[in-house]
């Protein structure tokens, strides 16, 4: 039976177990997952938060990440300024990105969620308002969400994963993890 861990990836984390590259350690996941023979299924950003799913399935692995799967990923996204409802129907209709087309994805303004602080918090500026935005996309290029909101003139502040497919952050505290 594979084993399916859910962690709460926190702001600055990289999503692998290793940091070879640099020459100032940063912080991966061997300092949150004390699992071993598991491995993230997709990546997260550096400056991105949320649920990042880890399996031990080298299948089950590729078939979150790849986007020929089209597994749904929802994202609680704050967005700089104030867009609007027809501000997002470029999203839901899919936008060109340099890469190519994406698929449409599902798009629709929210109230701020109750998430945790972040460390470093976004930086605030009273001139400048945001607005929380949730989207779902069924592909997961590098960096995806935050060029389509930069593409529709929203950059993004702050990235968090809420959802991969039938798997959810609920509950689960930010740098922790549990078994799916």
């Amino acid at each position: 039976m594979a084993r399916v861990i859910l962690f709460n990836k926190p702001f600055g984390v990289l999503s692998q177990f290793t940091d070879a590259h640099s020459p100032s350690p940063r912080p991966t996941l061997s300092a949150f997952v004390d699992v071993s023979h598991v491995y993230p299924a997709g990546r997260l950003d550096r400056d991105s938060e949320g649920l990042l799913v880890l399996t031990d399935d080298g299948k089950l692995q590729a078939r979150i990440a790849d986007p020929k799967h089209k597994l749904h990923k929802t994202y609680l996204v704050q967005l700089e300024g104030a867009p609007t409802d027809a501000d997002l129907a470029p999203l839901r209709d899919g936008v060109t990105l340099k890469d190519g087309p994406t698929r449409p994805a599902k798009a629709r303004l929210i109230d701020p969620p109750a998430l945790w602080e972040r460390d470093p918090p976004v930086r605030f500026r009273k001139s400048v308002p945001d607005r929380w935005v949730e989207i779902t996309i069924s592909e997961g290029r590098n960096r995806q969400v935050r060029r389509m909101t930069a593409h529709i003139g929203f950059p993004t502040l702050r990235l968090v994963r809420w959802r991969v497919g039938d798997w959810c952050l609920d509950g689960i505290k930010n740098g922790t993890w549990c078994d799916a």
